[in-house]
């Protein structure tokens, strides 16, 4: 698919969200169609981004790894969009993650031109996927992961059956006991350098780890979580450094998910002796959120002594669709367009049938359960005054937004009025 056909695809009736009846367009015309989302221009549910609070993400972010020294290539599975991938480059980025190579295809496509698959590739398939995009695309740097003798052994025997082939750039991963993928001794990683380090079809450039398994909330266990965990990377680092391992004349150091980026951005630019880059590969900063990431950001906020950190720029509305008790809305928004596995969508919103600006909602306002197509708005009983009514429109926050984007094929981008002046496309 073409780069101009990525960045500014057409959208149609049968996606949800888009206007039944509405001719196709492109992204790049949704600002001047005039739609409104609370003057009832687009079907409910929709989830949309706003677009300042984004604007201040994407800047907040880039001047944080400025400022520690590092550099940015945020995760692009959080939100799979072409459109934001060229925000994120465009505000300074020094490329962009993928954890597969079906989703490195979309992000290569859209113009991307260095990438980290944070992910172990070994399959034939894969392999022969990258090999030709590498081949395809000048210019086009993919690094990948590898923890282990066996999976060496398949890239191998891969490239055996394969000549003509470059060698594949790969960066070690460190991993911790009873967590995910990754070396988990200094011994075993060791190992592994050496043997990556003398084979052909390699090249090892970098060491990787990702700490966000262990994020809790609490800064001083969540220090000691990460600290301890950078402590063995810069080990590795250095053994492997000091033993002329590294395939590169400079060597890549990521870490990074969304939830305690900043206890490990200052410790990936160890002391080598060759150059390092560090990356960062924080995600759900771009979107951030109203629960999960909102309290964990709230913590790191105090530890960076920031007092304007990253806001939450998503919002799902839906309508009121019956009242069939006392102290309960149902709403018409369920699993399948809002997340859900890191706790249940905030009341954050309402507005009435027919008004165009939003409003808080009471405090007590929660959401208890989702079905499928169906979401639960709960009050106290005894609060019936100011009780939504069928009709009425519901702005809900998020908690964990890589599980709302992939619900939906297309977001509007709003103005803070809810005018639309942009759209993004995912591709999951």
């Amino acid at each position: 698919m073409a780069t101009e056909t990525m960045l500014d695809p057409l959208l149609h009736s049968g996606l949800k969200g888009f206007p039944s009846g509405q001719p196709p367009m492109h992204t790049s015309a949704v600002a001047q169609a005039g739609w409104n989302v609370l003057a009832g221009d687009l079907p409910l549910p929709v989830a949309l981004i706003k677009r300042e609070a984004l604007e201040h993400n994407l800047a907040w972010m880039q001047g944080r790894v400025r400022d520690w020294g590092i550099e940015l290539a945020p995760h692009g599975k959080t939100t799979m969009a072409p459109r934001l991938f060229r925000r994120q480059l465009d505000a300074g980025a020094w490329g962009i993650t993928f954890a597969t190579v079906t989703q490195l295809a979309v992000g290569v496509a859209a113009g991307v031109r260095r990438c980290l698959v944070a992910n172990q590739v070994l399959s034939d398939a894969d392999l022969t996927t990258l090999q030709r995009m590498l081949a395809a695309h000048e210019g086009l740097r993919v690094v990948f992961l590898v923890d282990s003798l066996a999976q060496l052994a398949l890239i191998e025997a891969w490239f055996a059956r394969h000549s003509g082939g470059v060698p594949f750039e790969v960066m070690l991963e460190v991993g911790v006991l009873g967590g995910r993928t990754g070396c988990r001794t200094h011994d075993q990683a060791l190992q592994l350098a050496r043997a990556l380090h003398a084979s052909l079809a390699v090249r090892l450039v970098g060491i990787e780890c990702y700490e966000g398994l262990g994020a809790t909330g609490e800064s001083d266990a969540d220090a000691a979580y990460a600290g301890a965990l950078m402590d063995r990377v810069e080990a590795i680092a250095r053994a492997a450094d000091e033993q002329q391992l590294f395939d590169a004349d400079e060597v890549l150091v990521s870490a990074g998910g969304s939830a305690i980026f900043d206890l490990v951005a200052g410790r990936l630019k160890p002391g080598l002796g060759r150059p390092v880059r560090g990356l960062l590969r924080s995600g759900c900063y771009v979107t951030h959120d109203h629960g999960f990431y909102q309290r964990l950001a709230g913590v790191a906020n105090q530890r960076c002594a920031c007092s304007d950190g990253l806001r939450a720029a998503m919002e799902v509305w839906a309508t009121v669709q019956s009242r069939p008790e006392p102290g309960l809305a149902i709403l018409a928004v369920g699993r399948r367009d809002i997340s859900h596995d890191m706790g249940l969508p905030l009341p954050i919103a309402q507005a009435a049938r027919g008004e165009l600006a939003a409003r808080a909602v009471p405090p007590g306002w929660h959401v208890t359960g989702l079905n499928d197509q169906h979401a639960y708005l709960r009050w106290p009983a005894d609060d019936e005054a100011t009780a939504p009514a069928v009709g009425d429109r519901i702005g809900l926050g998020i908690s964990h937004p890589c599980t709302t984007f992939d619900k939906w094929h297309w977001m509007p981008i709003v103005e803070n009025d809810y005018r639309v002046c942009d759209a993004v496309t995912m591709h999951f």
